[in-house]
């Protein structure tokens, strides 16, 4: 089952939250959270909220252990845009593009042991064979 958690209208541009989603992408819960913790960005915080809202849905909505979640994906969109101007020489304006995002996180079940897998293919797996010599061309 997935739980998500969607944070919209993040005052920071897309670019810039991306950065931290890609870090978390695939790590456990515990672990994303503690790296969320140590990352000296504003980003970090905002996807932390949405972390922390995603694991608080999969306990209380969908009765979830955290423990057992990692996070399937983290990926921000862009919102819209405040343009705003700058005065500038002579009459002149330049533009100012306050960016806005939208932070989605989807947490999902850990994968089942890969090593049950691994035994079973080994076993379906048919021995390959030996080529035979190519002949000499005269």
């Amino acid at each position: 089952m997935e739980v998500r958690s969607i944070y919209k209208y993040a005052r920071m541009s897309s670019q810039k939250v991306r950065q931290v989603t890609r870090a978390i992408t695939g790590m456990p819960v515990s672990q994303a959270l503690s790296v969320l913790d140590f990352t000296p960005k504003k980003a970090a915080m905002l996807v932390g909220k949405c972390l922390r809202s995603a694991v608080a849905n999969a306990e209380n909505n969908h009765e979830l252990d955290a423990d057992d979640l990692i996070v399937r994906s983290a990926v921000s969109t862009p919102g819209p845009t405040l343009k705003r101007i700058m005065p500038r020489a002579r009459g002149s304006a330049a533009p100012i593009l306050k960016r806005m995002s939208h932070i989605t996180v989807i947490l999902g079940a850990k994968p089942e042991e890969k090593e049950e897998k691994k035994d079973k293919k080994a076993a379906a797996k048919k021995p390959r064979r030996k080529k035979a010599p190519a002949a000499a061309a005269e």
